[in-house]
């Protein structure tokens, strides 16, 4: 599978940066206590789950700001599927810094992991030869962005728009602002670049006609039953891009993809994965 590019090394160093100074700001008092500096370790971050693995940058990043002496080894690929009992990653040093590492070191790897392995899931569903996306959204943990896209692609998903200046969506509000579809759509037209395309949400049937007679190049099906999903595919007839979203679970992706959906986008993708467990064991213990 490929996958795609990692986060900008500046952008997960900032982003590790902030967790270590919350964590570790004032040292580290129980391990300086217990732990003579001399001391060194290694310690395996393992699956306790099964699991599609994703934070290895992260975890490289921990560590070097930690102790750039530290060692680290990735045993698997982000993206890897793991089996509990399987290894991820090997970290070994100096003991003080390899604890002082531990705890944002899981943090990241834990939450990028469930956010993969929830990905994977939705994929897994597609029907072979599908050419539907599952995505995500801007349903992301504030700060963390740039780390959870990179999760979902791991997990075999694509990522919506990255930000507000990315691409023209038109959702419930601006139409509520504006004064009606048809008039937020050509206001959208007369303002954004010729090179990126309109979506407007809708949420009936005819709103959707609405957006279509008013030019709109991709329309979002929200919060729609399988059977209207239905029904807008025919409706739209290959004039605009199909997305559908709101209440989309797994059990759901087959039947969307086979109706005609071009874009399923899965905000829980990112606000609420599937937890895995990831733990860090001294080796030797």
């Amino acid at each position: 599978m490929k996958l795609g590019m990692q986060p900008p090394t500046t952008t997960v160093a900032a982003i590790v940066r902030t967790a270590l100074e919350e964590d570790l700001g004032r040292g580290d008092l129980t391990t300086d206590a217990c732990v003579d500096a001399s001391t060194q370790g290694a310690a395996s971050m393992g699956a306790r789950s099964v699991l599609v693995f994703c934070g290895a940058p992260v975890v490289r990043e921990v560590a070097r700001q930690v102790d750039a002496l530290l060692c680290v080894e990735a045993v698997v690929h982000d993206g890897a599927q793991l089996s509990g009992g399987d290894i991820a990653m090997r970290l070994s040093g100096a003991a003080r810094s390899l604890l002082a590492a531990e705890r944002v070191a899981l943090n990241f790897a834990q939450r990028l992991s469930s956010i993969a392995t929830t990905t994977r899931r939705f994929v897994a569903e597609l029907p072979q030869g599908s050419t539907t996306r599952v995505t995500d959204t801007r349903k992301t943990t504030p700060g963390l962005r740039a780390l959870e896209r990179y999760a979902v692609r791991c997990g075999g998903g694509h990522n919506h728009r990255e930000d507000l200046g990315a691409a023209v969506l038109i959702k419930d509000n601006h139409i509520a602002a504006s004064g009606s579809i048809a008039r937020a759509i050509s206001r959208a037209k007369a303002q954004a670049p010729h090179t990126g395309r309109v979506t407007c949400e809708v949420d009936s049937l005819e709103q959707l006609e609405q957006a279509l007679s008013a030019g709109a190049d991709v329309v979002m099906l929200d919060n729609f039953d399988d059977a209207d999903v239905a029904r807008g595919v025919q409706l739209v007839a290959g004039r605009a891009l199909v997305e559908v979203s709101g209440n989309v679970d797994a059990s759901r992706v087959a039947t969307l993809a086979r109706a005609g959906a071009d874009i399923i986008s899965v905000g829980a993708l990112t606000h609420s994965p599937d937890r895995v467990d990831l733990g860090l064991d001294w080796e030797g213990a």
